[in-house]
């Protein structure tokens, strides 16, 4: 056989050879055990792979400042958010938001909430801010949103309160953690948001039933989906393309949805997070006019380059919004 004929046969065969697919970590947040997210996660992400012709591997973290990094290090090339941690993703580690979900019945959005034991004294906010340090409270990560920015800005920083000048023990951990907590008196109260508590109906529903909510925030905008910024445009469309049509006709995909609380997604930006920026820079505002401590001329300067920060903000909403 001539030198031709073998290079022929030789092409030929290297070219069935499927080419290794690109491979693409998932990064989800830590709002309960790995276990239960695994058990929700998984089928969507396998339904991502055979899709999209990607290897999608779910990257889980102890906190949600490992997922954050592991985007920072492109560990992470894709990862669901919530808007304070996405917001830090995009700060911090090339993150960009491009879809949002959508609660299974359609809501805009969701709410965080104080908890306590059903059979708690306790019937209102007030009743918990007595702020005598005889009480525990359980506090969110401090990249959740509705764990922790929102009930730092609307529970704690609008009456000045210093949680740890307030209880006895403050003790910082996931949602379900801080539900099973509040469940089993561990600690008197405890940040959480409606979205878990309807997890904890399915994974622990006896101990949801000790469970009691008595405060309840503003709408917050339902979590966002980012990736970086620097994916290549091909696996981005690839991507995209898988999101944005998930759901919409499949029922078995749209169980599947269902199991993460979610139906179809929509588009989103980095715009969705400019509430959440303006959350934080209140949230900064009113720690800095609560500091005894700081010298007059520093807080007055302090105060008028965050009122800047915070009117910009206001004029890009109003933009957003027109």
């Amino acid at each position: 056989m001539n030198r031709n004929a073998l290079a022929g046969m030789f092409l030929a065969a290297v070219s069935v050879v499927p080419a290794q697919a690109q491979e693409i970590n998932f990064g989800v947040i830590s709002t309960e055990a790995s276990s239960n997210l695994r058990a929700v996660w998984v089928p969507f992400l396998n339904d991502m792979e055979k899709k999209t012709g990607l290897q999608v591997r779910a990257f889980f973290a102890s906190d949600y400042a490992g997922v954050i990094e592991g985007m920072r290090f492109n560990k992470v090339q894709l990862a669901w958010y919530g808007n304070k941690s996405a917001m830090e993703a995009v700060d911090r580690a090339s993150g960009e938001v491009f879809a949002q979900s959508v609660d299974k019945d359609g809501a805009a959005g969701y709410w965080s909430h104080i908890i306590v034991h059903r059979d708690s004294p306790f019937k209102t906010l007030e009743d918990v801010l007595k702020c005598d340090k005889t009480l525990d409270f359980g506090i969110g990560d401090p990249n959740s949103t509705s764990g922790f920015l929102v009930p730092m800005t609307f529970v704690f920083g609008t009456r000045n309160i210093e949680p740890r000048q307030c209880f006895k023990t403050l003790r910082g951990a996931n949602h379900e953690a801080n539900a099973l907590a509040v469940a089993n008196k561990l600690v008197h109260a405890a940040a959480n948001n409606n979205e878990n508590l309807g997890r904890i109906k399915i994974t622990a529903p006896t101990k949801a039933d000790e469970i009691r909510v008595i405060w309840t925030s503003p709408l917050i905008a339902s979590d966002p989906l980012v990736w970086r910024r620097d994916l290549d445009p091909t696996v981005k469309a690839k991507i995209s393309d898988f999101i944005f049509s998930y759901g919409t006709k499949d029922e078995a995909e749209k169980k599947v949805l269902a199991g993460l609380g979610w139906s179809p997604f929509r588009k989103s930006s980095d715009n969705q997070l400019l509430p959440i920026r303006q959350m934080e820079v209140s949230r900064l505002i009113m720690r800095v006019q609560g500091d005894a401590t700081m010298p007059e001329d520093k807080k007055k300067a302090e105060l008028e380059k965050l009122q800047a920060q915070f009117d910009d903000l206001d004029r890009r909403i109003a933009a957003t919004t027109n």
